[in-house]
């Protein structure tokens, strides 16, 4: 056999993919076919010929596929188009026959009768359908409506009453009841919506709210004001406190408002306030709101910023129990408009949420919200029971074993000492010390007692207050300074020298400088100096050494001079070998204003040769890590005293004055005209 031999087996240049074929076999499906020639009809054969073939066209799809009902409809129609109504009425019944529940059939059946006036055909369709279909609400709409637009009112009234036997949804008592209206049977309507209101009590679970609503503004339109309010009353009575929605009240109260009823509006809302919750009465605050400014005074406006805020607080609250500054808001608001009994119980509400962990700082706001309920049983309610109740509470439940907190102690005290009672103030502040001693109780002990003029008393919480704290300087000074005051000189030096015998002290320098102002006040300068003395042998701090110099000046006796003098000579020597080479310029520049006050010229001259120079000089720096961070410039004192035993610095001066003449050599150079210039001049 002949075979076929490829010459060229190169791939073509453009390659046809199998996507491509197939995008092209859709697009040309798209393609318009031409229409078909359209055919004139000249004589009644030709007429007769086409519709035999078009029926047996239609014939033939409804053999295909009976349960096509669009074959059906188009059928039905090109036999009415053709005013076969008969045949088209036939179609119908058949298609009836195979799908009766197919809503569109009857429709097109009934409308193909309307449109052709056939009344009681369409009839006969429509009773047929809402029969057999009684839960197509379509049926039943157009039904009334052929009805109506026929005239025939009691016949399409008929038809609702039929339809409302079935019970069904709310817009088909609505459409019933506007049709009443239209005709202006106002009476009708109304049984209508007594019949509905039945039946939503007896058949819906949980009946809508709106449905109460609309009858009652249909009565307030026509101008039934005592039957629209009784509508209201029965609808808050059927639901009651359960089911209370803010609609309703709404409602209610614009009805109120209307009829210029502004103190039962006033009532409504807030009897649906103090019963809604909160978060669901949103509406309900913005309307009342609105009404208060509206109609009312400034006293039922603020009740309604009151409200509003309290329900934002109540919220905060009830998100976080333990969040006490929301509680101290919520409080001082209470407090500001409420009666006493609210205010106790936000009281016991707030007190209740107690830290739940046993640490100070999370105590610290808590407590407050004691204090303040026992200053305002004290001061707003005056009720002094309870205020003493509240402390004793508070007190109790303190974990003293791990803290305490001094100023509920304090306030007890003072409470009660407003009560006249002092023996209980001194036994809370007795039993205070006893269970958790503070240095602030034993301050606010002593000022009791201080007060109260009972001197022995103080002498021993003094006394017990140094052996819970020796080391508090404050305390040693004044325990002295009471002694002062109470004339005896004696026991205030014992109580100091007992001070700065102590091993650890606070404030050490507060404490000898109380003494020594002690000693000074009662003229004992040989005691003063001793102290001095003391002190130095302790530190050699230059602020004592000016200290002392100064109280030799002010001793104010001829020798003054000449001891001031040789104390800065003293510190002069002892600060020698000091690191801090500031402080022993800041005691030369005291002693140097010292002789400029009272020194002579000699003494002045001797004290300027001991000033010391000061000069720049650069240190290496290191970083944490431990390396180079650098250079850095820091001044320095060389004070002539240490030149002897410092000899570099010689040799630094020497190296400075060479610098010098070289610089001046070298300018000489550079200007050579300038000196021969100079020099004939």
């Amino acid at each position: 056999p002949l075979t076929l031999q490829v010459k060229n087996k190169a791939p073509a240049e453009v390659q046809i993919t199998a996507e491509q074929l197939l995008r092209e076999a859709k697009e040309r499906e798209l393609e318009l076919l031409p229409p078909p020639p359209q055919q004139k009809i000249t004589d009644v054969e030709e007429l007769n010929d086409y519709k035999l073939r078009k029926r047996k066209t239609f014939e033939d799809n409804i053999r295909k596929n009976r349960t096509v009902i669009s074959n059906w409809i188009k059928y039905a129609q090109w036999e009415e188009s053709l005013k076969e109504i008969q045949r088209a009425r036939s179609i119908y019944e058949r298609a009836l026959d195979v799908d009766y529940r197919n809503v569109t059939l009857w429709l097109k059946y009934a409308e193909m009768e309307m449109k052709n006036r056939q009344v009681n055909h369409a009839r006969n369709i429509w009773d047929r359908a809402i029969t057999t279909l009684p839960r197509v609400n379509q049926f039943w709409y157009k039904y009334t409506y052929m009805e109506e637009m026929l005239g025939n009112v009691a016949g399409s009234r008929q038809v609702f009453e039929r339809w409302m036997e079935w019970q069904p949804e709310e817009q088909a008592w609505h459409s019933y009841i506007n049709f009443e209206l239209r005709y202006k049977e106002v009476d009708r309507a109304r049984t209508i919506y007594e019949r509905y209101i039945l039946f939503t009590l007896l058949v819906i679970v949980h009946p809508d709210v709106k449905n109460w609503i609309k009858y009652a503004r249909f009565e307030e339109k026509h101008s039934y004001f005592a039957h629209a309010r009784k509508v209201y009353e029965r609808a808050v009575e059927f639901f009651g406190e359960e089911h209370m929605d803010e609609h309703l009240y709404v409602a209610f109260a614009k009805f109120e408002e209307n009829q210029k009823e502004f103190e039962r509006v006033r009532v409504i809302y807030k009897y649906a306030l103090d019963r809604i919750p909160k978060q669901e009465a949103q509406n309900l605050f913005k309307n009342y709101t609105i009404f208060e400014k509206k109609f009312g005074d400034r006293r039922g406006i603020e009740d309604i910023i009151v409200s509003k805020r309290r329900f934002q607080y109540e919220e905060e609250v009830k998100a976080n129990p333990h969040n006490y500054d929301a509680w101290f808001d919520y409080l001082r608001l209470v407090e500001s408009d409420t009666d006493a009994e609210t205010v106790r119980e936000v009281y016991e509400r707030a007190i209740a949420n107690v830290p739940p962990i046993q640490e100070k700082r999370h105590w610290k706001r808590y407590i407050y919200l004691w204090i303040n309920y026992a200053l305002y049983e004290e001061l707003e309610a005056k009720a002094s029971k309870r205020t003493r109740q509240v402390y004793q509470a508070c007190i109790e439940l303190i974990p003293h074993k791990k803290f305490t907190f001094a100023k509920i102690w304090l306030l007890y005290a003072q409470f009660e000492i407003r009560q006249k009672n002092l023996p209980l103030a001194r036994r809370a502040l007795g039993t205070s010390i006893g269970k958790c001693p503070k240095n602030k109780l034993f301050k606010g002990y002593i000022e009791l007692e201080l007060q109260l003029r009972e001197f022995d008393r103080c002498r021993k919480l003094y006394e017990k207050f140094l052996e819970f704290a020796p080391e508090n300087c404050t305390s040693w000074i004044k325990f002295a300074e009471l002694e002062t005051i109470l004339g005896d000189i004696d026991r205030a030096r014992a109580i100091y020298e007992l001070a700065i015998g102590q091993p650890r002290l606070d404030m050490p320098e507060v404490l000898w400088k109380s003494y020594i102002d002690f000693e000074i006040e009662q003229e004992e300068y040989e005691k003063t100096r001793n102290l001095y003395r003391r002190l130095l042998q302790r530190t050699q701090h230059v602020k004592v050494w000016i200290s002392f110099a100064q109280f030799e000046l002010s001793a104010g006796r001829e020798e003054s001079l000449s001891r001031c003098r040789q104390i800065y000579e003293e510190a002069n020597k002892a600060m020698r070998n000091c690191e801090e080479k500031e402080e022993r310029v800041m005691l030369l520049e005291s002693w140097r204003n010292f002789e400029e006050e009272f020194g002579t010229d000699t003494t002045k001259e001797r004290i300027d040769k001991l000033m010391p120079e000061k000069i720049k000089k650069r240190r290496k720096l290191q970083a944490e890590d431990g390396s180079d961070a650098g250079w850095e410039e820091y001044y320095d004192y060389i004070f002539p005293e240490d030149t002897a035993n410092q000899p570099n610095l010689k040799l630094l001066a020497m190296a400075k004055l060479w610098k010098k003449q070289q610089q001046e050599s070298e300018a000489a150079e550079v200007d050579p005209d300038k000196d021969i210039d100079e020099s004939q001049s």
